[in-house]
């Protein structure tokens, strides 16, 4: 064997040494970025469902709380503009702009939730009324469902943006499009979910 064959083979195993690692770093990406992509769609299902139970819940509360227009008008807003940050955060999961967005909006919405539901509290009448206590059963689980899976989201995101940022997959992830990920997070202030007693 001749010099230039052993250099031919030997620059021939470095390109295939940092092929595989090339495509092991791509493939690694790949399958984190699915995970914190699935996780948010489970956070999207649940975040639906809530959307779903406040027109109910707003009709339930209607005729016993005729008087309270500005604060049925404040959760149907905040519903509006959570929609549509969640359909802006479906489109691209991890975005820094509409996972912030999306944190506002759900945050506004909670705070809104939670002021409706304060004040049916005065309305004897409403904390009897058995499709409300349904509808705050239903609105508390799906709370509880939203925070297991933005636990799961988040979880999802770190992982991904550990191994983005951890040498030597920092060299190469920007350039194969793999962007930093953002978590979900409530604005502060409206962390709490919305919480009433019916008894």
């Amino acid at each position: 064997m001749g010099p230039v064959l052993i250099g031919l083979l030997i620059v021939a195993g470095i390109i295939v040494v940092l092929g595989m690692f090339l495509a092991g770093t791509y493939n690694g990406l790949v399958v984190l970025r699915q995970k914190f992509q699935n996780s948010f769609a489970q956070i999207d299902v649940q975040l639906k469902r809530r959307h779903d139970l406040i027109p109910n819940l707003l009709e339930c509360v209607k005729g016993y709380m005729a008087h309270e227009k500005n604060t049925l008008e404040a959760v149907i807003k905040a519903r509006n503009t959570a929609l549509a940050a969640n359909q802006a955060a479906t489109r691209n999961p991890g975005d820094p702009e509409a996972m912030k967005k999306l944190g506002e909006a759900e945050g506004q919405l909670n705070g809104a939730l939670s002021r409706l539901l304060m004040v049916a509290e005065a309305y004897p009448d409403l904390k009897a009324n058995q499709n409300m206590m349904q509808f705050q059963g239903e609105l508390t689980d799906t709370e509880n469902r939203i925070s297991l899976s933005r636990q799961t989201y988040n979880d999802s995101v770190t992982a991904y943006n550990t191994q983005r940022e951890t040498f030597p997959t920092v060299l190469l992830a920007s350039i194969l499009g793999f962007l930093p990920a953002s978590l979900f997070e409530i604005s502060a202030g409206e962390r709490e979910a919305p919480t009433v007693s019916f008894s």
